[in-house]
């Protein structure tokens, strides 16, 4: 290491005396062999921020990568922050996904919480994200650790703390964990860790798999059944319990993807394990056209997320002609059907509106981000229920629930395929989307509808919402952050006065909050006639998102519906050339 600066070489030998992992201790132990200095920067200026997302980098040896040293010296700190919150052995649960070295972390977490005189109780086998934020609550334990990654890349991994409540992180909580982990970090010696025997460690049972599946399949509150759904995992956990779940709410068990259906951390058959890529869904669909389905139901890795594809033009008869359900097919011409992806609002209004016809009473509450669109508002207005807008990020969507205590949570969205129908469950649950809108499409067709008919039938009622985003990147870390600082700045301090021919009538920096918000980095530009453009860069990278969305009406008449689409998608095209331009001028 003669050849690396001193003060590198001396974070590397400090690393190497406390990484238990061999394979992290070769790397390290080759790049400073080859006098690697941009890739031991690249891990060791600076440490993983710990947020209200956990962490989450990927994997590799120092502490900007995820690692056996990170997960017990976060787990570490976050202990040393529970020991003053909880009276005698803090309970913890942990849950673990099939991503490399998702166990081996979980029994990392488990025997850090067990050294510090804590009690565990660990998932029995890769189970989904939603699984673990039921169990906290289930088993009253103190905080929730999940290892995953969601949807990142097959070289990602990360670290997700749920606390009593079964709710993410929200701050001033993460900040604090953040000191006490750093804290940790900075004392440079090996965490104590108890062997996996250890007494205080104990697996959950099947009985909690059993409740949390009965609770789920409960979310179908309907009475009709009869739909074919095609399943894809895209090689993460969620194949069993989605399985098993709608088995037990009365459906038939989906048809599963195959090639996708058993959990691989690898993700052979997709570039990025994200139902919202492109191609995510090609074996989906193909095997959708196949056997005839009624719809294409797609989780993420860890299973907190749904993807809805459907039919143009109702059921897809079987590629061999024959019916689906043993009948002559006459609303398709079998496998040629085309078949189109919902995005993530129309899912989310979808499920809302379904949720809200199958309750009643005017405690209800559903929520949505600042980023998803405006129809859930209306929507509710109708319903004569309670609407909250949050921030961005699902762990803020339950928390107007936890605020008003008086209202009833029964739904809750954001449009990057996140949703949550009840309250018991208090994150993100794509298995519980996934029985809902298997109902949703069951109802529909006994009715003679299409999903497209009801989004119709909601677009003719409120206006019809269409969305869309654009997203920039500028360059690399270094230089990119500040000038994606630098847009914000030139757009809040001369914003626009129209886009793309349309007058904007009001502007909204969250920067310093709202009565209703705390601040955050976000900008909206609202539109004459409802449309809107919502500003938000990333925290932690040179991007910038824009979350478009206009509104137009829709008549009576037969084609009115198609032409209003037609008429969206042209308004949504040139508004997404005016902010494209306005970001990169």
């Amino acid at each position: 290491m003669s050849a690396l600066p001193a003060d590198l070489a001396a974070a590397v030998e400090r690393w190497l005396a406390i990484d238990p992992d061999p394979v992290t201790r070769v790397e390290l132990e080759e790049l400073a062999a080859a006098g690697d200095v941009d890739g031991l920067r690249s891990r060791f200026d600076g440490r993983l921020a710990f947020g209200t997302a956990g962490l989450r980098a990927e994997l590799g040896a120092g502490p900007l990568r995820m690692n056996r040293v990170v997960v017990r010296q976060t787990t570490a700190g976050l202990l040393r922050w529970l020991a003053d919150r909880t009276d005698g052995e803090p309970l913890v649960a942990v849950g673990f996904d099939a991503r490399v070295n998702s166990d081996v972390f979980a029994q990392d977490v488990a025997g850090v919480v067990a050294a510090a005189d804590g009690r565990v109780v660990v998932m029995p086998r890769p189970l989904p994200t939603p699984l673990l934020a039921y169990a906290v609550r289930h088993l009253e334990a103190d905080a929730g650790v999940m290892v995953t990654a969601s949807h990142n890349p097959p070289a990602d991994n990360g670290y997700k703390v749920y606390l009593g409540d079964g709710a993410q992180l929200v701050p001033p909580n993460d900040a604090e964990i953040a000191a006490a982990i750093a804290a940790v970090a900075d004392e440079g010696s090996p965490v104590e860790v108890a062997p996996f025997d250890h007494e205080a460690i104990t697996a959950a049972d099947q009985r909690l798999v059993d409740a949390y599946v009965v609770h789920t399949a409960a979310l179908a509150r309907g009475t009709h059944r009869k739909v074919r759904a095609v399943h894809t995992a895209l090689h993460g956990v969620g194949t069993e319990l989605v399985r098993a779940t709608m088995m037990a709410a009365g459906f038939d068990p989906p048809i599963p993807v195959a090639d996708q259906a058993e959990p691989d951390g690898a993700f052979p058959t997709v570039t990025f394990p994200n139902p919202e890529e492109p191609g995510a869904l090609d074996l989906a669909l193909a095997e959708a056209r196949r056997v005839g389905a009624d719809v294409v139901l797609a989780n993420d890795p860890d299973t907190d997320r749904l993807g809805v594809a459907v039919p143009l033009g109702g059921r897809a008869a079987p590629a061999d002609g024959s019916a689906a359900d043993g009948s002559a097919s006459s609303r398709s011409s079998g496998g040629d059907v085309a078949w189109r992806a919902l995005t993530g609002d129309e899912i989310g209004v979808l499920l809302a509106d379904h949720t809200l016809r199958h309750t009643d009473g005017d405690d209800r509450l559903v929520a949505s981000t600042i980023v998803s669109s405006r129809l859930l508002g209306l929507i509710a207005a109708g319903a004569g229920v309670h609407h909250a807008t949050t921030l961005t990020g699902f762990k803020w969507i339950i928390r107007p629930a936890l605020a008003h205590p008086e209202w009833r949570f029964v739904f809750g969205y954001e449009e990057a395929l996140g949703y949550l129908v009840g309250d018991v469950v208090r994150d993100k649950d794509g298995v519980g989307a996934a029985v809902c809108f298997a109902e949703l499409v069951a109802e529909l067709a006994a009715a003679g509808m299409t999903v497209q008919d009801r989004l119709d039938e909601l677009a003719r009622r409120h206006g019809l919402h269409a969305t869309d985003q654009v997203s920039i990147r500028f360059g690399d870390r270094a230089s990119g952050l500040p000038r994606m600082r630098d847009t914000m700045d030139r757009v809040r301090a001369a914003p626009p006065a129209e886009l793309a021919g349309v007058a904007v009538v009001h502007v909204t920096d969250l920067q310093d909050g709202t009565e209703e918000l705390p601040p955050a980095d976000v900008v909206l530009l609202e539109l004459d006639g409802g449309g809107r453009v919502a500003l938000r860069p990333s925290g932690t990278e040179p991007k910038l998102k824009a979350y478009l969305e206009v509104v137009v009406a829709v008549g009576d008449e037969p084609a009115a519906a198609a032409d209003a689409r037609g008429a969206a998608r042209t308004q949504l095209d040139g508004l997404r050339d005016a902010v494209t331009d306005l970001l990169d001028g």
